[in-house]
C-alpha cells in the first residue's frame, strides 16, 4: 500500500464519520471519539472472539492486548456468555 492509498477500513471510517456531521447540520457534536470507539470495538470484540474460538487468551494475543483488558471490554460491551 502506498502512501496516498488509504487503508479500506479508513475510508468506511470517513466515510460514514462524515455522514454522521452532515446530518447533525447546525448541531455541534460531542463526544465523538469515544463514540466511534465504542462502536467500532465490539465487531472487533465479537470477530477476533469467534476466529479465537472463544478462547480469550488466543485473542488477546490477536489483539496485542492483557487477558485481563480484553475480559473487561467483553464484560463493558455484554459478550460473555455465562
Amino acid at each position: 500500500m502506498t502512501n496516498s492509498t488509504k487503508h479500506p477500513v479508513t475510508e468506511v471510517l470517513e466515510v460514514h464519520l462524515q455522514r454522521y456531521l452532515d446530518d447533525l447540520g447546525e448541531i455541534p457534536p460531542s463526544n465523538i471519539y469515544p463514540m466511534v470507539l465504542t462502536f467500532i470495538e465490539r465487531p472487533i470484540l465479537e470477530l477476533v472472539m469467534k476466529h479465537a474460538n472463544q478462547n480469550q487468551s488466543l485473542a488477546a494475543k490477536y489483539l496485542g492486548m492483557n487477558r485481563n483488558t480484553l475480559h473487561k471490554k467483553l464484560v463493558e460491551h455484554g459478550l460473555l456468555s455465562n
